[in-house]
């Protein structure tokens, strides 16, 4: 199988797993628990369907709209997030290029493996930045001075990661971040030499941005949900997210927001955007679909926020159904790591052609001219 093979992101899965020593595969691929929330965050798309409409003269489409503050050529960006020099030597320098090149966001992870200067420096695209919330203040701050002095145009504080999901493949395969070999795992890596050859010949794995402060996870090995629990605090609350937000002077965005309720307080506390996102199923198994929760937010706080769909997305289809709902833009990580895994920049790069291309060709079939014509009139819920 061939990258030219894939034509959706189940052929990027495919093709990542056979890349990847399956500790890395299963840490991307896995969840929490049973993972009924991570089959329930794509299931949800198909309990609704979309109406297309005849006859509109669709020779043009625009899918142009503005988040954080910059216009993007189209409602899909890429989500933040951690450890991409382990899934392809290229890592979040390929995910910078394929998203600038595609006129949309980047997001990059407190966990990422180039700082945030290079980042920034990188390309002039719109870039988001992640942050976790470590007991060490100095760290929180470090890392928000540097995504200022990048000049990223916002920042995501992330807010369902106060302890680790129960990942069991990881605990299964004893992945670890970097990785720790193993009698039990060895052979899987020692069986994928193409990517031995690259982690090992290539730059020295590390987390540029937690390495002047903490050492866990970057030299010394650590599971994320136990990094999580150890290393993020658990006493996060609405009064230090507000906080937060004050010492930040752009766009401000919490992502893992999937009740109403904190969808509200969001807004009371200053917030420009929400991630309707329950990180991928990887934290709390049972919860609610992202898309199943984002009538009822886009209701109560739509018309304030910007309201982003976070998880579950594979379809330019199911972009087009969250939008119809009500959502500014959609966004994923999955989406674009198998690509990633699959095939460094060329990879992301086509993943995000195709489901660019998926977009433009449902809006012509459903009759709208531009994102302002999608509304909740082009639903059926089954």
């Amino acid at each position: 199988m061939r990258l030219t093979d894939c034509h959706n992101i189940d052929d990027f899965r495919a093709l990542a797993k056979r890349r990847l020593p399956w500790p890395v595969f299963d840490y991307i691929d896995g969840a929490a628990d049973d993972e009924v929330t991570r089959r329930r965050n794509r299931d949800a798309f198909d309990r609704c369907d979309l109406i297309p409409r005849v006859l509109t003269g669709m020779e043009t489409v625009d899918m142009r709209t503005t988040l954080f503050g910059r216009e993007v050529a189209m409602p899909l960006f890429l989500s933040p997030t951690a450890l991409q020099r382990l899934f392809h030597w290229q890592g979040e320098r390929a995910v910078l290029r394929a998203a600038a090149d595609a006129g949309t966001v980047a997001g990059i992870s407190s966990l990422a493996t180039i700082g945030l200067a290079e980042a920034g420096a990188l390309t002039g695209g719109p870039k988001l930045f992640q942050l976790y919330v470590h007991h060490d203040e100095g760290l929180n701050r470090a890392m928000l001075d540097a995504a200022r002095a990048a000049r990223f145009d916002a920042v995501a504080l992330t807010v369902d990661t106060i302890v680790g999901g129960n990942r069991e493949r990881c605990l299964r395969s004893g992945f670890t971040s970097p990785p720790r070999f193993t009698a039990r795992n060895m052979l899987s890596y020692a069986i994928k030499p193409g990517w031995g050859l690259n982690y090992v010949c290539r730059e020295k794995f590390s987390l540029p941005n937690l390495a002047t402060h903490v050492s866990e996870g970057s030299s010394v090995p650590r599971s994320v949900a136990e990094y999580f629990t150890t290393m993020l605090d658990q006493s996060l609350d609405w009064r230090r997210a507000e906080a937060i937000r004050k010492q930040w002077d752009g766009p401000f965005c919490l992502k893992g927001i999937v009740a109403v309720e904190d969808a509200r307080r969001a807004v009371d506390i200053g917030a420009t955007a929400i991630m309707v996102s329950n990180h991928g199923g990887r934290q709390l198994d049972g919860s609610i679909a992202p898309f199943d929760a984002l009538a009822d937010i886009v209701d109560a706080v739509g018309d304030k926020v910007e309201v982003i769909c976070d998880g579950g997305i594979t379809r330019g289809t199911h972009v087009l159904k969250a939008l119809s709902v009500g959502a500014k833009a959609c966004s994923g990580g999955r989406l674009y790591l198998y690509a990633l895994a699959a095939a460094g920049e060329a990879g992301v790069a086509r993943a995000v052609t195709l489901l660019r291309a998926e977009i433009e060709r449902g809006m012509k079939l459903m009759g709208a001219k531009s994102l302002a014509d999608l509304s909740r009139g082009n639903l059926r819920w089954r």
